[in-house]
């Protein structure tokens, strides 16, 4: 029953209009629908970043309006527009994002490593990203939201303006995370 509404012009604008879905742990879950659908609005109400206005919502076990930090720490998030700051390297940015999650330098210094191998960065993990392909980007997007292992990744579009060539590599990327156990929620058209 999850709904998101906001106030238009003329009334009352039905974003998402009563959503019921059940996802099972492990499981790839494709959200398919055309522009406009409320794909993205979804999953920003499922990853606590926007309010809901009506039903409820369970991920990773937590009701995410009544704990949100408790749903937080249990979920990753890449979505279509990559947060990343083109002045740190690859390996800055993962480094911070542990520190951030509370880990010491050591296992933040281990992590990013081990994330840059698992996305295949490890060669450009000190070149800035503004020097990232598209590709590369999205990649050390996902590994960003993979820092704190989470159990539930949440993909918004995750080949949008990619090359085919790069959208097979982040197709590989969801199945091998997915194979590590974390289950994964992505929209696409």
């Amino acid at each position: 029953g999850l709904v998101k509404t906001y106030a238009g012009k003329n009334g009352d604008v039905e974003a998402v209009r009563g959503v019921d879905l059940d996802v099972r742990q492990g499981e790839v879950f494709g959200f398919l629908g055309p522009n406009g659908a409320g794909k993205s609005t979804t999953v920003r109400m499922l990853t606590t970043l926007m309010t809901i206005t009506a039903g409820t919502a369970h991920v990773a076990g937590v009701d995410v309006a009544a704990d949100p930090d408790g749903a937080r720490h249990r979920i990753g998030v890449a979505l279509q527009e990559a947060g990343l700051d083109p002045r740190q390297s690859g390996r800055e940015l993962l480094t911070l994002q542990a520190r951030l999650f509370g880990m010491n330098t050591d296992e933040a210094t281990a992590r990013a490593t081990e994330l840059l191998e698992l996305v295949e960065l490890s060669d450009a993990a000190d070149r800035l990203i503004k020097g990232y392909s598209g590709g590369m980007k999205r990649r050390l997007d996902l590994a960003s939201a993979l820092v704190h292992r989470p159990e539930v990744l949440f993909l918004d579009e995750p080949t949008t303006g990619l090359d085919p060539a790069s959208r097979l590599t982040v197709w590989a990327e969801v199945r091998r995370i997915n194979a590590l156990g974390t289950t994964v929620f992505l929209t696409t058209q």
